[in-house]
């Protein structure tokens, strides 16, 4: 009696595996699979904990940094209704406006980015051939259940996981789900002993195809219950993580919150420490709250992004989640993948042993002695040909392919025929065709060495047979191992001439040579890779392909140079401890291959714990859960599965891992020019408060209107903002180390530059200046002006364009902390001469056009005026220029 209740599909005889799925060689009648598709459901991927739009669009406007909005808006319009005509009303509606623009942007970006399971689902083939009561059917992939008998041939896609139960020549492309660049072979025989779905030579697993070969399968497993919705499962289960950016973001609005509320309070008993009346206090307090809060640090930080997106998009690097921009900056190791990201996910002939000694692929050439292992590598295979781009071309196994393409030089003759082939299977591990070449027929065999030399009793030397001696034995297995080192993959060759009558047997036969063959790096790799290293950048090679493959690419493109790295097993990491693995992350030469998607996410995990900042790169399904792990997933966008691309926040638009290189060079830019503007809209925040604490403590006019100062916040000072922003990289920026995680975008040194440093000296000549043309104009100290008053109008509109003017010059200084403004030339950023040109083109328009003066409450003054202010609005960046030659100094003694 045969019980088969806890065996799997794959530890069973063909027979017995269909009987357990109550099954037969003729497939499941009509109304059994009517009764399985409804019990097991469709065989397509569901929506695990997808979260509704109108949550994601709601938390949009919930972020801490809305919320701050949300309140200074609330206090300004509430403060309008206490004390209408100060212009709060319209700074109320511009920060809704603000919110509202944000929200919509940020909400349309992730809409943008799309989900993964959609590009799952395309992957999966949408027609499949089953029988169903016995006869051929072709339907949709979605009606597959358990128990269905499937037909599939080379090119086919695999659509649900299937137990093969009768097999010639499979070979399948795993490349998607275990990152595995060799196409593997598969059989109908039984498996026995521990092993998991991925390694099981008798299953053909879902998001798979097949490259060559016939398979009849049974499927035991659909929708989520496959290998490949259980990845699908991971994708979609595991959280982005919050990006440095969107911390630090966080950390700002609180410290903007705090700083604001504090001076709110403090300056709420100060009003009544004066016996100013309540309401006039809290008003105090209001002003004093909402002029201490950037309205138009969102819109800058949310544009320079977008601008830095089209910069790297210019150096084929596509930016899908704005945030990620700045994190690349930050990045202190690259977790890469090695198939389609280092390499070029195409085999490629790279050396032979031919003539008792190993030599280049390039070298050899169509002579008598090559001419023969020229013809076994064209001729011996089971391509199939396939119609691209109008024209006939070969398809099917990539390394028949390459071998194919190797040996076409040598079909010299003018008669060829194929009469016959005797296919691959897992267990022979080698194939043969049987041709006829100018009338005389010949047998082809290729294969694995250990499994070809035995057959062979004479050698080919120089074009001439000769007997195969032990010492000749010995020296192919040397090479053998001398190539495998290599991280090639080697395959055997030997033919024999047939007799007329003579049945084509694979004994006998004379041994060619051995050819290895490689994915090759892509061109640029190895320098893109020392670009890396000498910023201080950390590679790690995370593949699922060979450990001799993965330490032979990683020495040619100079990632591997010590005698002896760490090459760690995926199946080792399994029943490892965390603190095992954090040891092992300290070495300083280290690969992991053979590695499972889990088991990638879980070396990105482990990075993280150690306070890494972590890129991930890679290209198939397997690298989804992964990409969405690590603090950027970078994806490739021509040889990439959509699943990576839906997963990651970066694409390479051409492949080419020196795009990382650059968009990090991109990134580090990004977080220092993110800091200069930073400086820049911080620094008018003092000039916009002081005036309102002089009309409050001192009983002087308002110097600066409410109209005014989001006049600056959204108006004079957001394009100069975004040039800083755009600052082109410093060429230094890939020389020096990451920058510490620990370090802040909001520093205190940012802080005290732009609060305690350049924005008094600007609210102190701003202020300057109101006075004097107050007191031109014969005001005196207490004397009461009317809001609508000329000479308040003018006052105030050059207090506005003394801050204004200020702000221009410290655009230059701005750029950067400690080198002199004049180092850097103007056509270095172009945006920065039309950003000035526009703030002072708009700052005339709002004190000379009636437009201006009605909507910003301002009155034309004199033009003589503009004398004094423009050499006022140069000492703040003197000072400036020479703090910075001070600290230069210091830092030339101390070095």
């Amino acid at each position: 009696m045969e019980t088969v209740a806890d065996s799997h599909v794959s530890d069973l005889p063909a027979a017995a595996a269909l009987r357990s799925l109550g099954s037969s060689e003729q497939g499941l009648s009509s109304a059994q699979a009517a009764h399985r598709l409804q019990q097991y459901g469709p065989n397509r991927l569901a929506e695990v904990g997808i979260e509704p739009a109108w949550r994601r669009l709601l938390r949009e406007f919930t972020h801490f940094f809305a919320i701050i909005l949300w309140l200074a808006a609330g206090l300004a319009l509430f403060a309008e209704t206490r004390s209408p005509g100060e212009g709060m009303w319209q700074l109320g509606i511009a920060i809704l406006a603000v919110i509202l623009v944000n929200g919509l942007f940020s909400f349309w970006q992730e809409h943008r980015a799309g989900r993964a399971i959609d590009a799952l689902r395309r992957l999966l083939p949408q027609q499949v051939k089953v029988l169903r009561d016995g006869q051929l059917a072709i339907l949709a992939s979605a009606a597959l259940v358990p128990g269905d008998v499937v037909l599939l041939e080379a090119g086919d896609n695999v659509a649900a996981d299937c137990r093969l139960i009768a097999a010639s020549g499979v070979r399948v492309d795993a490349s998607t789900l275990t990152g595995e660049s060799l196409p593997q072979a598969r059989n109908a025989e039984q498996e026995s002993g521990p092993g998991n779905a991925l390694e099981r030579r008798n299953l053909l697993l879902a998001g798979t195809s097949l490259v060559s070969g016939e398979a009849r399968a049974l499927v035991f497993a659909t929708g989520m219950q496959t290998e490949f919705g259980r990845i699908a499962q991971l994708t979609q289960a595991e959280r982005k993580s919050e990006s440095h950016l969107q911390q630090e973001i966080r950390r700002l609005s609180r410290l903007v919150a705090l700083l604001a509320s504090g001076l709110g309070l403090l300056f709420f008993g100060i009003g009544l420490a004066l016996e100013l009346p309540f309401w006039a206090s809290l008003m105090f307090a209001i002003g004093i709250i909402v002029a201490n809060v950037p309205e138009g640090l969102m819109p800058t930080v949310t544009l320079s992004l977008a601008m830095a997106t089209q910069r790297m998009a210019r150096r084929n690097a596509l930016v899908r989640h704005l945030p990620a921009v700045e994190t690349l900056g930050a990045t202190t190791v690259i977790c890469t993948d090695k198939t389609g990201t280092i390499t070029q996910n195409r085999m490629t002939v790279r050396q032979l042993y031919l003539d008792r000694r190993i030599q280049d692929a390039a070298s050899v050439r169509n002579g008598t002695a090559a001419r023969q292992l020229l013809r076994n590598a064209a001729l011996c295979h089971s391509l199939k040909v396939g119609q691209r781009d109008g024209r006939a071309v070969w398809q099917g196994d990539p390394m028949e392919l390459a071998l194919s393409e190797f040996g076409q030089r040598a079909l010299d003759c003018a008669d060829l025929k194929l009469l016959g082939m005797i296919a691959f299977d897992a267990d022979r591990r080698r194939m043969s065709v049987i041709v006829e070449l100018d009338g005389e027929r010949w047998l082809y065999c290729k294969g694995a060495p250990e499994a070809l030399l035995p057959l062979c009793d004479s050698l080919e030397h120089e074009g001439q047979a000769g007997p195969l001696a032990e010492s000749d034995r010995q020296a192919f297995e040397q090479a053998q191992q001398a190539l495998a080192d290599r991280g090639l993959r080697v395959l055997a060759f030997a033919c024999k001439r047939l007799d007329p009558d003579e049945p084509p047997a694979e004994t006998g036969l004379m041994l060619s040579g051995l050819i290895g063959l490689q994915d090759p790096p892509r061109p640029g790799v190895a320098e893109a890779v020392g670009r890396c290293q000498a910023a201080g950048i950390r590679v790690i090679m995370v593949t699922g392909d060979h450990p001799h493959t993965a330490v032979a690419i990683a020495r040619e493109i100079g990632l591997v140079r010590g005698d002896q790295p760490r090459v760690v097993l995926g199946e080792s990491l399994r029943g490892m401890a965390a603190a095992q693995l954090q040891q092992l992350l300290e070495s300083p030469e280290l690969l992991f291959a053979r590695v499972s998607a889990e088991q990638k996410a879980l070396v990105v995990e482990a990075l993280r714990l150690q306070g890494e900042i972590v890129a991930v790169t890679g290209d198939g399904v397997n690298d989804a859960p992964a990409l969405k792990a690590a603090h950027i997933g970078i994806a490739m966008g021509l040889s990439g599965t959509d699943v990576a691309r839906s997963a990651a926040d970066m694409i390479l638009l051409d492949d080419h891992f020196a795009s990382i290189v650059n968009a990090i060079e991109e990134g580090r830019a990004v977080f220092e020019n993110l800091r200069k503007f930073l400086t820049y809209i911080l620094t008018s925040n003092i000039p916009e408060l002081v005036p309102y604490l002089a009309y409050v403590l001192l009983g002087v006019p308002l110097p600066l209107t409410v109209i005014q100062m989001l006049t600056v916040d959204l108006g004079t000072d957001l394009l100069p903002a975004l040039a800083l922003g755009a600052e082109p990289p410093d060429p230094a920026v890939m020389q020096r180390p990451p920058r510490p995680a620990a370090e802040r975008l909001l520093s205190w040194s940012v802080l005290a530059r732009a609060y305690l440093w350049l924005g008094p000296m600007q609210a102190a000549i701003s202020l300057f200046v109101f006075f004097l043309l107050l007191q031109r104009g014969g005001w005196h100290w207490g004397m009461a002006l009317d809001h609508r008053e000329p000479l308040y109008l003018q006052a105030t509109t050059a207090c506005l364009a003394t801050i204004v003017a200020a702000q221009v010059v410290n655009v230059f200084v701005c750029r950067h902390p400690v080198a002199p403004a004049w180092s850097f030339g103007l056509r270095r950023n172009p945006l920065l001469l039309a950003g000035l040109g526009v703030e002072l083109l708009l700052l005339m328009l709002i004190v000379y056009s009636a437009p201006g003066q009605w909507l910003f409450g301002t009155a034309p003054f004199d033009p003589a005026l503009w004398w004094l202010i423009a050499p006022l609005a140069l000492l703040p960046g003197l000072a400036e220029e020479g703090r910075k030659w001070l600290l230069r100094r210091q830092a030339a003694q101390a070095g």
